[in-house]
């Protein structure tokens, strides 16, 4: 029997070799797609085990000893398999815009461990840097770049310290006597090697719980319609092969028999699809290299996959290809006669309802119980979000028969009677065609709404140009609940003040000094501060408002990440001469520049130079953006699973479209031979395919806003926001697309239900 089965796949005519390659060619687009989903899930976790080397001297297990700087280093001696203990202090600057992960490292003795990417840690006054960052600084006046690193550059930083292609990275040496009093310096013995992902202590890289959002959503956004397209194909031209299965079964076959037939047919169409869909895999991967999911681009190299994901979807997809065929066949199975007795199956049950409304009841659920932790999210939201698509799936038959039902009753066109008819007799069938494309407009909907929300409620205000014009450099490491700051940097020398104020386009520069307590004010709708400022200074920068008349100095609240515009608040006076302040340590340094280019990278610099700190100056701008950097990382997830989910639906819509009309030729051809003409009948087709399109559509756009708001209410304490036109028109435009991919599937019908097709049959 199975090699009949591959007779009949290979040679049974026309229409089976026809079959066979339609049905490859939408299995290798699913398959391709799915793919590229675990490459692309594979090199997440590739980039994020690239950053593990940065987190050296945060997580606990590198630390060399404890204790006072000097005690820290005598008492280390020699490390961890002999190695000679070193200073290590990991931060993060800016050029441009651009992060810049900076590395500065102090040896103790000769023999240190060795960081990826380079055959030699560097001595003092000698730095490596990234390909990227070494061309930027090439490029780049030194005073603006180069000189933050001092000394001379002893090579490039190799593939394996990268964690993508573009990164500005530098591993620079210094001192220990240079390295030891800062803050954050910690003596080490050992480069950590723990992904992020699966580091508790880690500070840089992609944390366990961002892992496994991009696992659940991608995935479970992507499989789900693939396992629909590659279902809807093999199911074509599954009215022709009952009938030829059912004859079969009249001349003696057995069911098994027939069950192994059809499972041959099914399976090598599926094979051959899943070895084409490797062919679109490596067509596509360099593009998805440069379309990265955390924000960053992939090395090519890191878009593979492992042994068990290929073996998984090499027998998968052929077993659910066989599933699928098995399923299709169950008439046969019962009875030779049960094709050619074809009767109105049973309408389906409002039952299907069920899973559609417990998904949407759990979501409403964690607004009164919320899982405490993020594995109980994750599977909290990825079983409710589950239930919910596979509730519409479920569902549609039973909407798309109520829809039909009702225009039954109320038109009074033959060609709309017609459409409704079959689908009231039939929803299933009619529904099935368009259940890709509403599963993607739900998918779709419930993902921009979260994005949109997110975005419209961690928005900043704009402030034109001036956020690139206010460079703010931070010391002070946050402020404890009584007003005491957690770090400070000694008072600004005048030599630097002078050496600022003589850059072109540096307009001033405010010292921000700690005061040590609490002060209540009533400015700009804050109600206390803990640091004051020198009013003349504050004047010259020009954004964060001005002092009382009269004042030397002023009170100022927590103002500088420029989330709100102070230009117009008045800061009450404080009891300080500016002489007084100018004396007192520092936590910030403020520096207003005209905005060029030049006047800021220059400042940074002089600024960073001065007071290093674990995270260096940005200007506003800079910091709204990265503190956006994460809502950013969930657009582009947004996008990526859009512009997958609505290809997969169009090849459903198209592979379904024209399987419907290969199997209704008959009973057109005979409507035909009737004298109803050819136009009514491409106007029941469409119909056909538009009243269960636009109905569920509707209802899976309505769940979706309804699960996005459950959503954001339950985990982000937000309310749905209106979508913006762009989703509308998304919208619009994908149901036109589904519209004309049915128009497209017209034109058959002229060729497809002529006399002979009623005659042969």
């Amino acid at each position: 029997m199975i090699r009949l089965g591959l007779r009949l796949a290979v040679s049974g005519g026309r229409e089976a070799l026809l079959r066979l390659l339609v049905t490859a060619a939408a299995v290798a687009i699913g398959v391709g797609l799915l793919l590229t989903t675990l490459a692309a899930v594979n090199a997440v976790h590739a980039q994020n085990d690239r950053y593990a080397w940065f987190n050296t001297g945060f997580t606990a297990d590198g630390r060399a000893a404890a204790g006072s700087p000097a005690d820290r280093e005598a008492a280390a001696g020699a490390g961890a398999d002999g190695k000679a203990p070193m200073w290590w202090l990991t931060r993060r600057d800016t050029f441009q815009g651009r992060e810049i992960g900076r590395v500065d490292v102090a040896l103790t003795g000769t023999a240190a461990a060795l960081a990826p990417g380079v055959d030699r840690m560097p001595a003092d006054g000698e730095y490596y840097l990234s390909p990227a960052l070494a061309r930027l600084v090439d490029a780049t006046p030194s005073e603006q770049l180069g000189d933050r690193f001092g000394g001379h550059r002893i090579g490039i930083l190799g593939k394996d310290a990268l964690p993508a292609p573009d990164s500005l990275v530098a591993l620079v040496g210094r001192t220990p006597q240079a390295l030891r009093e800062l803050p954050d310096a910690a003596l080490v013995d050992r480069i950590a090697a723990t992904s992020p992902d699966r580091c508790d202590d880690c500070v840089v890289g992609i944390k366990s719980n961002g892992t496994a959002l991009i696992l659940t959503v991608a995935t479970g956004a992507l499989v789900f319609p693939v396992l629909i397209l590659i279902g809807t194909a093999t199911r074509l031209t599954a009215t022709q092969r009952e009938r030829r299965f059912a004859a079969m079964r009249l001349v003696g076959a057995t069911p098994r028999q027939v069950s192994v037939v059809s499972a041959v047919e099914a399976t090598a169409a599926a094979a051959v699809g899943m070895l084409l869909g490797f062919l679109p895999f490596l067509a596509v991967r360099g593009q998805v290299a440069g379309m990265s999911l955390t924000g960053d681009r992939f090395f090519t190299s890191d878009l593979t996959l492992t042994p068990p994901q290929v073996a998984a979807v090499a027998l998968g997809v052929p077993l659910a290809a066989a599933a699928a065929a098995r399923i299709a066949l169950r008439r046969v199975r019962i009875s030779p006669l049960g094709v050619s007795r074809r009767v109105t199956p049973k309408p389906p049950r409002p039952w299907r309802v069920l899973p559609l409304l417990a998904g949407l009841v759990e979501l409403a659920a964690f607004l009164v119980w919320h899982p405490s932790s993020v594995e109980g999210q994750t599977r909290g939201y990825l079983s409710a979000f589950g239930l919910i698509m596979l509730g519409l799936v479920l569902s549609g038959p039973w909407l798309t028969g109520q829809v039909a039902a009702l225009l039954a009753r109320r038109t009074q066109r033959p060609a709309t009677l017609l459409a409704v008819r079959r689908l009231a007799d039939n929803p299933t069938a009619g529904f099935r065609a368009v259940s890709g494309l509403v599963l993607a407009l739900l998918v779709m909907t419930a993902t921009v709404g979260i994005i949109t929300t997110m975005t419209a409620e961690r928005g900043r205000p704009e402030g034109g140009r001036q956020y690139d014009n206010v460079l703010v450099n931070d010391l002070g490491g946050g402020y404890t609940p009584d007003g005491q700051v957690k770090s400070t940097g000694r008072p600004v020398p005048p030599e630097l003040l002078d050496a600022l104020l003589a850059v072109p386009g540096v307009r001033g520069v405010l010292p921000v000094h700690p005061i040590g307590k609490v002060v209540p004010i009533d400015a700009g709708g804050e109600t206390e501060a803990a640091q004051t400022v020198d009013c003349r200074q504050l004047e010259a920068v020009q954004v964060f408002g001005h002092c009382a008349p009269g004042a030397a100095t002023a009170y100022v609240a927590y103002v500088w990440a420029g989330f709100r515009d102070y230009s117009a608040v008045a800061w009450p006076a404080a009891p300080y001469t500016a002489e007084q302040a100018a004396a007192l340590p520092v936590v910030k340094v403020v520096v207003g520049t005209d905005g060029s280019q030049a006047a800021v990278e220059r400042a940074r610099t002089m600024v960073d130079a001065a007071y290093p700190a674990t995270r260096q100056a940005l200007t506003l701008a800079e910091g709204m953006k990265l503190s956006g950097s994460e809502l950013k990382g969930y657009q582009q997830l947004a996008n990526v699973v859009i512009l997958a989910t609505f290809p997969i639906a169009g090849c459903s819509l198209a592979v379904s479209a024209a399987a419907a009309l290969g199997e209704r030729k008959r009973p057109f051809s005979l409507l035909r031979l009737t004298g109803v003409p050819l136009s009514m009948l491409r106007r029941v087709v469409l119909m056909e395919s538009a009243v269960p399109l636009l109905a569920v559509s509707a209802v899976a756009i309505g769940v979706g806003l309804l699960a996005a708001d459950l959503f954001l209410r339950s985990q982000l304490k937000y309310t749905l926001h209106a979508l913006g036109a762009a989703y509308y028109l998304t919208v619009a435009a994908g149901l036109t697309a589904a519209l004309a991919v049915i128009g497209a599937t017209l034109p058959l019908l002229r060729r497809i239900t002529g006399p002979e097709t009623a005659r042969n049959e």
